[in-house]
């Protein structure tokens, strides 16, 4: 749609790079605000939001140049490019959870309540960022001819040019502004430590699991085509948060 914000020459700043950095640095500024508010450290949780956000990038890279691994095979520097689009959310939840878990761990900070107070920042840094993926044109969704149907134009683009598609990247955009708006107002309600991020972690996978269905660009498959990763690995998920929900409900989790 837009992939360059500005150029000069053979140097260019591209939207998708830009709405990405500050999707992380809102989400990282409300974590923080938010581990002050509950009278913790707001500069360990700074520090733990730095390598979250390292982590996520890593892992969302990785998993989707393996989904992709055969074109970066006959590119190999492409895997770099990380400006022109190509996370999978997946890929960096898995990688963001290893390397947080750890980190708790070592600095004694209380897991379920890190957790907490960082899912309000996640879900709004995701939907900024994916309002770049629009700009980028990658995450595309599948032909259409609805009321809301985009088209791409321009040459950069990493979506079909020419073909009215699903605004796949603005369905989950608005997705998550709304689930950042539920997790923001449940926050202070909330009876347990961990209830907030298995909240966001169930309704994040229902928006994806539904969203997907309108996915244009090739996710894998499972099950003969049944599903595709995404679904499957979201599906996990909501039984887990669930399971989760259940446990920290009946007041087990409270240690």
């Amino acid at each position: 749609m837009f992939p360059e914000l500005i150029s000069f020459g053979r140097f260019a700043i591209h939207t998708y790079g830009v709405l990405v950095a500050t999707g992380f640095l809102a989400g990282v500024a409300l974590s923080v605000r938010e581990a002050r508010r509950v009278g913790l450290d707001g500069q360990k949780m700074l520090d733990l939001c730095f390598y979250l956000v390292i982590s996520a990038i890593l892992g969302s890279r990785l998993l989707y140049v393996l989904m992709n691994l055969r074109a970066y095979l006959d590119a190999p520097l492409d895997i770099f490019k990380i400006w022109e689009g190509g996370l999978v959310f997946s890929g960096g939840l898995v990688g963001a959870l290893i390397v947080g878990f750890l980190l708790v761990l070592r600095w004694k900070m209380n897991p379920w309540q890190t957790a907490d107070l960082v899912a309000p920042g996640i879900a709004i840094g995701q939907a900024i960022g994916r309002i770049g993926c629009f700009f980028a044109g990658c995450c595309y969704g599948k032909p259409t001819d609805a009321f809301c149907a985009v088209t791409f134009n321009n040459p950069d683009t990493l979506a079909p040019r020419g073909i009215p598609l699903h605004p796949t990247q603005l369905y989950s955009s608005a997705s998550l502004f709304l689930i950042f708006l539920v997790l923001w107002l449940f926050r202070k309600h909330k009876t347990r430590h961990g209830q907030v991020i298995c909240l966001y972690i169930f309704l994040h996978s229902t928006a994806r699991l539904i969203i997907e269905r309108f996915r244009g660009d090739f996710r894998g498959e499972v099950l003969h085509g049944a599903l595709t990763v995404t679904q499957l690995v979201s599906i996990c998920l909501m039984v887990i948060s669930v399971g989760l929900w259940l446990f920290f409900r009946r007041g087990r989790g409270a240690r």
